[in-house]
């Protein structure tokens, strides 16, 4: 079961439908959507600041997201796909994004919809990625506007397959 705990008198709420790996750890000021999965070693640490989570995201595995105390808040949109070993801090994500394995994500950037943040990207500080665009490296930069096959191939497509994984071990609890 994931470890959900209370810090300073607030324990994180949970959504309908949503699949926390058992060993997840949601702490603090987190209100996490309905039809999510938080994946195995993931943490979400909402002991500083608020984060909040929408419908349909996936946090995969050893993904960390975290605020800056009293200064950055964390805002993710609907059918957002945040990859392995991702970090996600004090920052906004708009729907229909993909944060790529491995990618960091600082203190007041904002990813707009439909984009996608290349595996090992570094969005720094304040930075404003425009939405339908595809930014890598590190720093990051755009790289090119994304095109209807990739949002399909990838930001779509990712986020459908994990609402099937999470059903695959959901029905294996049922079985036990």
């Amino acid at each position: 079961m994931a470890l959900i705990k209370t810090v300073n008198g607030i324990t994180p709420t949970i959504g309908k439908d949503c699949y926390l790996a058992d060993n997840a750890t949601i702490i603090g000021d987190v209100v996490i959507g309905d039809g999510c999965s938080i994946w195995f070693n993931t943490v979400i640490r909402g002991d500083v600041h608020s984060i909040r989570i929408g419908n349909h995201v996936n946090i995969q595995d050893g993904a960390i997201i975290h605020c800056t105390y009293k200064v950055a808040p964390v805002h993710i949109g609907n059918y957002v796909s945040i990859a392995h070993n991702a970090i996600v801090h004090g920052c906004t994500i708009h729907d229909q994004v993909l944060i790529g394995m491995g990618s960091i994500i600082m203190d007041h950037a904002v990813i707009r919809s439909h984009s996608l943040i290349a595996a090992g990207a570094l969005i720094t500080e304040n930075t404003i990625v425009e939405s339908g665009s595809v930014w890598a490296g590190v720093p990051a930069k755009k790289i090119k506007d994304i095109d209807a096959d990739l949002l399909e191939g990838q930001v779509v497509r990712i986020s459908k397959s994990y609402a099937l994984y999470a059903r695959w071990y959901e029905n294996e609890k049922a079985n036990l």
